[in-house]
């Protein structure tokens, strides 16, 4: 039997984090809370038709479905379900958890005019973006893309070792390596990639100069002059829009190579184009592109020398239960009495504190 004062906790599932990946986390929680679920299972959404709503990115699910379910509930735990103004509304809510890093498909403003925290799970899939960043850096360093596309597009397989002289490339001891953000990402790169061997320098205006052991701090200007591979782990903003452009890929290291994991805002690719075309860079692995016009290709998928995955970085198992893992633990700091975190408005309690 339920208790009467436990905590009511609404788990909304969808395709990429399913309710059932929560379950092994709020077991913990034992009966001091009372959970109820809804899975979303279509990655589409409706347009929007509030202006909260308005202020939502990349979620999945109709709000007014949420709305309907979570009526009667304490706190509500999500991955990419839309949180809106509405939503808000529609219960007592004590909490919102949110299980990514930034918690966009949440009008956080709203949740903060109405005096609710809203956690999230900053760096749950860094450990995984680290690793794809590192297996790009090697398959460019190898030339695999170029490689490869020769055998897809009908070339010859080897006969000895000597057919492998297009194909020269390098080894990570002999190679500097730029990290563009320092961030939980970049962090989780710098020891994978001292492992290898890597020389590692980055640029981050927000991390001082003895922050990571191992890694030289320097400009960006002199970290494009000098780095073998960049590597862009910084987060978007409206302020570095395109923050890599033709300036910077003129800057460049001759022959140098572009890895971007983070968001495709980041690269101006009509420039990152033009630079491959003209050998200004050598080559490039994308995890996040812009959408082409419906009914197009993207035109950097025709690229020998370039490898475009479809934003697997975060991809992994390890995430998900991670993830879920941090967003069940703020449930547990409220039923405990603490704080909840992180929080991306820690204001609202002060807030509380003042109003009480």
């Amino acid at each position: 039997m339920t208790r009467s004062d436990a905590v009511r906790v609404l788990v909304v599932g969808d395709p990429y984090m399913p309710a059932t990946t929560y379950a092994q986390a709020l077991a913990r929680l034992g009966d001091d809370v009372a959970v109820s679920t809804l899975q979303i299972d279509a990655a589409i959404a409706p347009a929007p038709r509030t202006e909260s709503e308005h202020r939502l990115r990349e979620y999945v699910g109709d709000p007014a479905e949420i709305a309907r379910a979570v009526a009667g509930h304490d706190v509500l735990v999500v991955h990419g379900a839309p949180v809106s103004a509405e939503v808000l509304d529609a219960a007592p809510l004590r909490l919102v958890s949110c299980a990514r890093g930034g918690p966009v498909n949440i009008d956080v403003a709203a949740a903060t005019d109405r005096g609710i925290p809203v956690a999230n799970t900053p760096g749950k899939n860094a450990e995984a973006v680290a690793e794809l960043t590192i297996a790009f850096a090697l398959l460019l360093l190898r030339k695999v893309p170029r490689a490869s596309r020769h055998l897809i597009e009908g070339g010859a397989m080897t006969e000895s070792v000597y057919d492998g002289r297009e194909y020269f490339g390098r080894e990570a001891a002999s190679v500097t390596l730029g990290l563009v953000g320092l961030g939980h990402v970049g962090r989780e790169v710098v020891p994978r990639a001292r492992a290898l061997g890597f020389n590692l320098i980055a640029s981050d205006p927000w991390v001082s100069d003895l922050a990571v052991p191992g890694v030289e701090m320097v400009k960006l200007d002199d970290l494009l002059a000098r780095s073998d591979v960049v590597s862009v782990h910084a987060r978007a903003t409206p302020e570095n829009h395109h923050m890599f452009s033709h300036e910077q890929f003129t800057r460049m290291r001759p022959g140098a190579l572009l890895i971007n994991t983070a968001r495709e805002s980041l690269v101006n690719e009509d420039a990152l184009l033009d630079a491959l075309k003209q050998g200004v860079v050598a080559g490039a692995a994308l995890d996040v592109v812009e959408h082409p016009p419906a009914g197009t290709s993207h035109p950097l998928l025709s690229v020998p020398n370039v490898l475009v995955t479809p934003h697997i970085g975060g991809a992994t198992a390890e995430t998900l239960s991670r993830g879920a893992r941090v967003a069940v633990a703020a449930v547990a700091d409220l039923i405990a009495g603490r704080q909840p975190s992180p929080l991306v408005n820690p204001e609202v309690l002060g807030a509380r504190r003042v109003a009480g």
